[in-house]
């Protein structure tokens, strides 16, 4: 790129226009390793909203790891304005909120998912041996969702040891299969 003017004007643009551009081709080349790494056969969901910088870094990341070769995003405006599929998953606000089981009880008395959700909780709970995290209730809710005639789709893993994480999500998963 070229950028032609006198010397103060494009001394002053320099910054935004680099910051534009190569916020946009980092983005859109990490999303490329990701999407050669997984293959074509895996759907790669982009869930960056609140970790991108700037005003409106969440929706220009979504879009540019769209162009970069990822199939969904979590961000909703991202989805409506530029086509992009849209998946998500709870908000850890909503999972935060509540202080003890008496209180989530009390939410959803009437509900069906938390009396099947403690019943298999109960028979994966031998597995927490392998892996102490919120796992073991996912395992639970994705037992309960089977039940009821949903596919739970997968696990987030977003920070720490994704390797790791990932081959011991795995072995738990199967576990839970023979459950």
């Amino acid at each position: 790129m070229e950028v032609e003017g006198p010397l103060a004007v494009v001394q002053l643009l320099e910054t935004s226009l680099l910051c534009l551009v190569n916020y946009a081709s980092l983005v859109c080349s990490n999303a490329a390793r990701f999407r050669l790494a997984a293959g074509h056969h895996r759907k790669l969901l982009e869930m960056g909203l609140r970790r991108a910088q700037g005003p409106d870094g969440g929706l220009t990341a979504s879009r540019y790891t769209y162009i970069g070769g990822f199939d969904l995003t979590s961000n909703v405006q991202a989805g409506f304005l530029f086509g992009i599929p849209v998946v998500g998953t709870m908000a850890h606000s909503y999972v935060t909120s509540f202080s003890s089981l008496e209180e989530l009880l009390a939410s959803n008395s009437r509900g069906i998912m938390f009396p099947l959700c403690l019943t298999w909780l109960i028979s994966v709970n031998c597995l927490y041996i392998y892996f102490s995290s919120g796992l073991l209730n996912f395992c639970a809710v994705a037992l309960v969702l089977c039940e009821l005639g949903y596919q739970p789709v997968g696990v987030r893993l977003d920070s720490g040891d994704l390797c790791k994480q990932s081959t011991a999500v795995r072995r738990v998963f199967g576990l839970c299969s023979e459950q």
